[in-house]
């Protein structure tokens, strides 16, 4: 995510439930947050799942995922914070269907972010779902805009 994004995002909330301004301070509130800062990014973690008792069953098994999801760097690993607005994982062990994560980086791990030869990938260390895909140097590219 980035200011684009989430500017993208509240103008289509605006058009589609029609809140006025009142909705505007609403949407800013809850959108701001997710527009990066300095040496981090900040990603919407998705898991998109059509069927109702597919998502429930996996979801179901996929609690704390949130805090187990990584950028990897060469190897170096930084995790995700989750946004902190509610509770991604109940009492029962279900996970959300959508994260919002920021991952913050020190200077050294930006630095190696924005050389075009580190390999960059995104993945999760979940028992559950071990899954691991490299970015592009496309998505890295437009990435790299965000950090200072």
């Amino acid at each position: 995510e980035n200011y684009h994004t989430m500017k993208a995002q509240i103008q289509e909330m605006l058009y589609i439930e029609k809140g006025g301004d009142e909705q505007l301070k609403d949407e800013l509130e809850a959108y701001n947050p997710l527009i990066p800062q300095g040496k981090e990014i900040v990603a919407t973690f998705m898991f998109e799942i059509d069927s109702p008792i597919t998502r429930k069953n996996v979801l179901s098994q996929l609690g704390g995922v949130e805090n187990l999801i990584f950028i990897s760097i060469n190897g170096d690993k930084v995790f995700a914070s989750p946004e902190d607005d509610t509770e991604r994982t109940d009492a029962y062990g279900k996970t959300s269907s959508v994260h919002f994560l920021h991952f913050n980086m020190t200077d050294e791990q930006v630095n190696k972010f924005k050389d075009c030869d580190s390999k960059v990938e995104l993945g999760t260390d979940h028992n559950d779902y071990l899954h691991t895909s490299v970015l592009s140097l496309e998505t890295k590219l437009s990435l790299i805009e965000d950090l200072d």
